[in-house]
């Protein structure tokens, strides 16, 4: 089984059009080095939009036998760090990610 992470690269998300500081580049590559030494344990891929503008930059991860974790705001390198220790690791999601949580789409009123 496998963990799989959607990376959102729409029109918001992934780009400087929002966040003109925010190294959009870097966190891809960060991700893909990760799942490409994670031995086919981690699977990336990018969709063009998940339809949460307003929390970009957002990151879906659907951990093994799990439901996906939808992650906002996922713009600074502690929020990357924190995604990283939890994909290399395992386990439950670290309390410092629920921060970033959001629900999806089609949960929101």
């Amino acid at each position: 089984m496998r963990d799989y992470v959607t990376v959102c690269r729409g029109c918001c998300c992934g780009t400087r059009k929002k966040h003109p500081d925010y190294d959009h580049e870097g966190q891809l590559r960060r991700l893909e080095v990760l799942a490409a030494a994670s031995g086919g344990r981690v699977s990336l891929r990018t969709a063009d939009c998940l339809d949460a503008c307003e929390h970009s930059n957002v990151v879906v991860v659907k951990p093994r036998g799990q439901k996906p974790v939808w992650l906002g705001f996922v713009l600074h390198d502690a929020v990357m760090d924190d995604l990283e220790r939890w994909l290399v690791e395992g386990g439950p999601m670290p309390a410092a990610l629920e921060l970033n949580r959001i629900a999806p789409p089609a949960q929101r009123a």
